[in-house]
C-alpha cells in the first residue's frame, strides 16, 4: 500500500497528504476531534504537530498513529475493493 511522503495541516482539522505513488488528496479529521484519544485534538495545537511516521503513517507523539491505508481511501474516495484487488474476489465454498 501506499505511504504518505508529504503532511500539511489545514484549517478545519483537515489535512493535505501526498503518497508515494503520486496520488494526493485532502482529508477532514474533524469527526474524530473530542473522541477518545482524539481528545487531545481539543487543543489545535497538538493537531498541528503531525509528523509522519517510519512505516508512512501520520503520528502524533506516542499517543495517535493513523493508518496510511486508511487515510489513502479517504483522500481518494476509492473503496477498499479499488485499491486491494483481492477483495473483489468470489467467495469458494465447498
Amino acid at each position: 500500500m501506499a505511504k504518505i511522503t508529504k503532511v500539511r495541516v489545514l484549517p478545519g482539522y483537515c489535512l493535505e497528504l501526498a503518497f508515494d505513488d503520486g496520488v494526493g488528496g485532502v482529508v477532514d479529521l474533524s469527526e474524530l476531534v473530542g473522541r477518545g484519544v482524539f481528545a487531545l485534538w481539543g487543543d489545535i495545537h497538538v493537531f498541528e504537530q503531525v509528523r509522519i511516521g517510519s512505516f508512512g503513517e501520520l503520528v502524533w507523539g506516542d499517543q495517535i498513529d493513523l493508518c496510511p491505508d486508511s487515510l489513502y481511501l479517504r483522500a481518494t474516495g476509492k473503496k477498499p475493493e479499488d485499491v486491494f484487488p483481492a477483495l473483489r474476489r468470489e467467495a469458494a465454498y465447498a
